[in-house]
């Protein structure tokens, strides 16, 4: 298995689910159209959906395929200090966001033993920009008595260097959140081409 390339890997998932069709040319298609394995099992629906010979069946494979790999991830990461296991979390980040066509902002709240409570979506939005609201944030950090969070969005651009309007929000939800004392542990933006963390550089 560790000798087969993404696509011949791709090939041998969709014979599964497409008994007596050529699986090759919708292999090809799916790594031209899309890039790679990542970019394929995060593609939206209708996009899947116009891809010549791939069902409803197919397209639930990749799905469930996207899913196995966040929930791996997101256990690694999980029951215990985050900061004792960072690179899990960057890992599990990275799996959930680096591939994902349009921007997704989520917040990580934390107990005051800095273990993940919740990971929860805050704003859902295009390919350059996801509308963050920083008392909804800091609103929702009460409700779950969190002691900490961190934030992550994406960038689809595949470049993760924070732009003016990430450092601003960043900010906002800094002083929001000071005001109950809870705590900004950092801010990571992910990209295909790497991940930025505002701690590192120094933006918090």
């Amino acid at each position: 298995m560790e000798n087969i390339d993404d696509q011949g890997l791709l090939c041998l998932l969709l014979d599964r689910s497409l008994a007596g069709t050529a699986v090759e040319p919708v292999a090809a298609e799916l790594i031209n159209r899309f890039g790679g394995l990542g970019e394929i099992v995060s593609a939206d629906l209708p996009e899947l959906s116009r891809i010549t010979g791939l069902g409803p069946t197919t397209i639930l494979d990749l799905k469930l395929l996207r899913q196995f790999s966040i929930r791996v991830a997101r256990s690694n990461a999980c029951g215990r200090p985050i900061m004792s296991s960072w690179a899990a979390l960057v890992s599990y980040t990275r799996t959930a966001l680096a591939h994902l066509p349009r921007e997704q902002f989520r917040a990580l709240y934390l107990d005051r033993r800095n273990i993940l409570m919740r990971d929860e979506l805050v704003a859902d939005g295009s390919v350059d920009h996801a509308p963050v609201y920083p008392r909804e944030v800091v609103r929702r950090a009460l409700e779950l008595s969190a002691s900490a969070l961190i934030l992550v969005h994406n960038h689809p651009s595949g470049d993760p260097t924070p732009s003016q309007a990430d450092i601003t929000v960043t900010r906002q939800i800094i002083e929001a959140a000071k005001v109950f004392g809870l705590q900004v542990h950092d801010h990571l933006i992910i990209g295909r081409e790497g991940t930025a963390s505002f701690r590192t550089l120094g933006l918090i």
